[in-house]
């Protein structure tokens, strides 16, 4: 069973949990400071995946670095004890934001802009992102030098392409008709 089944199933198991404790968004506040620990430390990241360290010591590190986390995200971290499977922490965070989003009726985003989004620049792409998805979205912020300005924006299958080089590239072609 692949990586990400398994990390389905977590999730979604957790999610149903925290939903009956009255805790959905809470845990979803976990999961989101899990990825960003483990996205933003190698160490941690390493930790987890070796197949050397016990999950006993994994088990006793998540503890201490996750101390504050509510009761059902104590609870996986023990599955994951128990089943050996904590290199599959961050798949399963992941994906019960995505869970929780969809429970949510909320849709991400995809943006990606030449440089780091601005207020004014936000403000731009929710409202054209309103007239392709009429759900909550949230988003999510790719950085790609080579679009030099403006923003692609991705929501599900659909893409609206407001870029500088995409612009380029049609002012191009007008001109070689």
């Amino acid at each position: 069973m692949g990586m990400s089944r398994a990390a389905i199933r977590y999730a979604k198991a957790i999610l149903e949990t925290a939903v009956s404790n009255g805790k959905a968004s809470q845990v979803n506040e976990d999961m989101k400071s899990i990825i960003a620990a483990v996205e933003s430390s190698a160490d941690l990241k390493e930790f987890l995946t070796s197949p050397i360290i016990i999950s006993e010591v994994k088990m006793k590190a998540l503890s201490e670095v996750f101390g504050s986390v509510q009761a059902d995200t104590k609870s996986l971290f023990r599955l994951l004890q128990e089943n050996k499977r904590f290199e599959i922490l961050e798949a399963i965070a992941s994906q019960y934001i995505t869970q929780f989003d969809e429970m949510n009726g909320v849709e991400v985003a995809n943006v990606t802009t030449a440089f780091p989004i601005t207020a004014d620049l936000e403000a731009k792409i929710l409202a054209k992102a309103a007239t392709i998805s009429t759900k909550k979205l949230t988003i999510q912020n790719t950085i790609d030098p080579s679009i030099i300005g403006g923003f692609i924006l991705r929501i599900g299958d659909k893409q609206y392409n407001a870029s500088v080089s995409n612009r380029l590239q049609e002012l191009k072609r007008e001109f070689s008709n």
